[in-house]
């Protein structure tokens, strides 16, 4: 099975590499239309949205035994880890959103963002200049609360594309390693995207990268003695396409 379309894909992926390396504006039209269509169908939302995420809240009876483990630096021992909170009163819900609007398939891939969807849509065809009506959007769920409300995102080499050189049929797809540059130091990022999928039929699936910000409230830190930490906001991400960058 590893190898039965190898030949087929590898030739589809030079093929497309080189195209939305030429026409590397279709790949930004392609993030801009997905960051819109999310943000619609979030706010479209919000209500059932908002809903489940602070039932969590009110089910602190049933869990506060059993609280999950702290994670970050240092916690202070005040607030509880809300990250599977927003995977599922966020994510989980993604692909029910996705799929009144579009054809929508769950791949199966190994390793990747926490949420994965192969997107059918004649608005992806007219994009690309008919090049694809597919795509692979790839969306991570990153919950943080007011300690942790920067103007970034932590993202691990599994939710980051790269430059994807094929360069011989039996090497597979392999990324450039980047620089990740911080304020005080800088390391080597081993990006393990591809910037382009091709599925066993030869369906062309440039890749569309998100991430979605749930952001809570600390009830506790208002000082009027309630508790609890319902959702405040949600804040869209999109990282670029591993070609762009």
């Amino acid at each position: 099975m590893y190898n039965k379309f190898r030949k087929l894909q590898y030739q589809r992926y030079n093929d497309a590499k080189k195209y939305f390396t030429d026409n590397f504006d279709k790949l930004i039209e392609l993030e801009k239309y997905f960051a819109n269509s999310i943000t619609r169908l979030l706010k479209n939302n919000i209500e059932e949205i908002e809903a489940d995420y602070n039932e969590a809240s009110y089910l602190f009876p049933f869990w506060q035994n059993y609280p999950p483990d702290d994670r970050g630096r240092k916690p202070k021992g005040d607030q509880y880890p809300w990250i599977e909170v927003g995977e599922h009163a966020v994510g989980s819900k993604l692909g029910r959103f996705l799929a009144t609007e579009y054809g929508i398939k769950d791949t199966g891939i190994p390793t990747g963002p926490d949420q994965r969807f192969v997107l059918t849509h004649k608005d992806i065809n007219e994009i690309t200049g008919g090049y694809t009506n597919s795509c692979w959007l790839f969306i991570d769920i990153k919950s943080v609360g007011p300690r942790d409300d920067f103007a970034h995102t932590v993202m691990s080499h599994n939710q980051i594309s790269g430059d994807g050189r094929w360069d011989e049929i039996e090497t597979g797809v392999s990324n450039e390693v980047m620089q990740a540059v911080g304020k005080r130091t800088s390391h080597d990022f081993h990006c393990s995207v591809p910037p382009i999928y091709i599925l066993s039929d030869g369906t062309i699936l440039p890749v569309i990268l998100m991430a979605v910000k749930p952001v809570y409230k600390m009830k506790s830190l208002e000082g009027n003695g309630e508790s609890g930490q319902p959702l405040q906001r949600l804040t869209i991400v999109t990282i670029p396409n591993g070609l762009l960058l």
